[in-house]
């Protein structure tokens, strides 16, 4: 009787079979982590030069160190990928949602409204911006569904 032994892999083999199969959660938990920080230290230089005048453009620097804690949290624990990642997430994804929305209507209070929307959308609030924060979010939530690397 002959036992079959399936190689190792090792490296970047390594990583894609675990992504073909699913197996991503502490890798795309960590992505996560890095990308919160990342948007967050982006989002605080852009608000700074609008020196914060709205009370909500302190919300995404807020949040991302709190995405940020999350994600490592789910690089260390499964249960905390399952548990605090994805809570953390869905509050990401909301407030970029919701940045979107405030974007958009700082566009329209602008001189020209809508009427001038080219320019205005060049000049004023990056419409698209607060989406990326939305991509973080999801990555986070993507990550909390999938099986845990071995």
């Amino acid at each position: 009787m002959t036992l079959h032994k399936t190689p190792t892999v090792h490296g970047i083999q390594r990583l894609v079979r675990n992504v073909e199969t699913g197996r991503f959660e502490r890798t795309l938990s960590g992505l996560t982590a890095a990308g919160a920080l990342v948007t967050a230290a982006e989002i605080y230089l852009e608000h700074d030069r609008a020196s914060f005048g709205n009370p909500w453009m302190w919300a995404p620097v807020v949040l991302g160190p709190i995405g940020a804690a999350a994600g490592v949290a789910g690089v260390a624990s499964a249960r905390m990928a399952h548990t605090a990642l994805p809570l953390a997430s869905a509050v990401i994804i909301a407030n970029g949602l919701q940045g979107t929305y405030l974007h958009l209507r700082g566009i329209a209070q602008r001189p020209g409204g809508f009427k001038e929307f080219r320019y205005n959308a060049e000049v004023g609030p990056p419409l698209l911006a607060p989406l990326l924060v939305t991509l973080v979010g999801g990555m986070g939530l993507l990550a909390s569904l999938l099986r845990r690397e071995p």
